[in-house]
């Protein structure tokens, strides 16, 4: 399968979700230490994806889904990891074909964002406006197969430098994790300095609306 896709940034309360796809001919000639990206030090991955972009030979397309688009009402996450994932596809051959390259037929694997990992792959077949695509979808892809691995170095580097430029405009914003403390402190403290959400807060997640709910709970009790 010449090219792998996942995403990272699935489910925080704050920032973008990023998809990646990586294409490669030969699987056997990505660089040595290729896993899924949970498994790797961010040191690591960094590294690893500076080398995947540096290799003429591998195609790179990366897809965002803002904030912002995250809490339209008409979609949902499912919805938009299939548009990301289909995006990511496009924009990986679109970069091979400005080098005079054509990738035709092209075949892949992602890892499954539905619950129904068949149903997820008959979604971004059909959502991708390449023609001669054939899309498989499975869990845990990203430690199966080495491009899929390599997708989510790539998409998870994205995700960190997104959060790291929104921590040096904002200060700490923690992991953007509902889970993470830091995360949930600097939601807190925002909301109780601005009477609002931050801009790149996903305002329809629970977290928010708690969040929301318990600042102006506080409000009332001050009269």
């Amino acid at each position: 399968m010449p090219f792998g896709v996942d995403e990272a940034g699935k489910g925080p309360v704050l920032g973008s979700m990023f998809a990646a796809a990586v294409h490669l001919e030969e699987p056997a000639d990505l660089p040595n230490g290729i896993k899924d990206s949970k498994r790797l030090t961010p040191e690591r991955r960094t590294e690893l994806a500076a080398t995947l972009w540096d290799d003429d030979r591998i195609a790179i397309g990366v897809a965002e889904i803002t904030s912002e688009r995250i809490d339209t009402p008409e979609t949902d996450m499912n919805s938009l990891a299939v548009t990301a994932h289909a995006t990511a596809i496009e924009r990986a051959v679109a970069s091979h074909e400005r080098g005079n390259a054509t990738i035709v037929p092209l075949s892949g694997l992602c890892d499954a964002c539905d619950t129904d990992a068949d149903r997820f792959a008959r979604r971004v077949t059909e959502a991708c406006s390449l023609e001669d695509v054939a899309v498989d979808a499975r869990h845990g892809a990203d430690d199966e197969s080495l491009l899929v691995g390599a997708a989510s170095i790539v998409a998870k580097v994205e995700r960190d430098a997104h959060v790291a430029a929104l921590a040096d405009e904002y200060g700490p914003v923690g992991s953007g994790y509902p889970g993470d403390p830091t995360t949930r402190q600097f939601l807190e403290d925002y909301v109780d300095d601005h009477g609002t959400l931050p801009p790149f807060a996903r305002a329809s997640w629970s977290t928010c609306e708690r969040v929301l709910a318990a600042a102006e709970q506080t409000g009332l009790e001050q009269f």
